[in-house]
């Protein structure tokens, strides 16, 4: 029997295929890592709606100062609630760059200020070391999501649900 007479090989079609999962691929990566168009203000308010205010208080730009060195006023936005317990590491970040490369610099000060925190409370609170390895990060273009809490997962999506 003459093999081109059955129709297109196996090898075409897996071709096909492959290539359909490129572009399924591509596309959820420039879902996944397209930003925001929706204002900060929008952001922070439905955040807002979600965070325990109640043990948590809002410290924004001056928090930003002071945990993080970084000038709040050089962001286009800075949401931040910290602790109301010196003893506890809960945090809720959400940060609207300027642009990527700053976004890239508010990763890094979030990496180094979680092993900092991890550090200070090793030797004596092992469920707050346990919340500071389970803390939830995300960027999203310009968007720069932290929440250290046993809520974090629900602070997340409450993040991806803003934007």
């Amino acid at each position: 029997m003459d093999r081109r007479k059955r129709g297109p090989g196996s090898t075409v079609v897996w071709k096909y295929i492959f290539a359909g999962c490129i572009i399924i691929y591509t596309a959820l990566v420039f879902v996944y890592m397209s930003g925001s168009n929706r204002p900060f203000k929008e952001v922070k308010q439905a955040m807002e709606k979600k965070i325990d205010t109640e043990h948590m208080k809002d410290v924004s730009s001056q928090g930003l100062k002071r945990y993080y060195g970084l000038n709040g006023a050089d962001y286009d936005g800075v949401m931040m609630y910290v602790s109301t317990s010196s003893m506890s590491a809960e945090e809720v970040l959400v940060v609207k760059a300027k642009n990527t490369e700053q976004a890239r610099e508010l990763e890094d000060a979030i990496e180094k200020r979680i092993e900092e925190r991890k550090n200070v409370f090793e030797g004596y609170a092992p469920e707050q070391v346990k919340m500071l390895k389970e803390a939830q990060k995300s960027v999203r273009g310009t968007y720069v999501f932290l929440a250290i809490s046993p809520d974090s997962n629900s602070y997340r999506e409450a993040f991806t649900k803003a934007l």
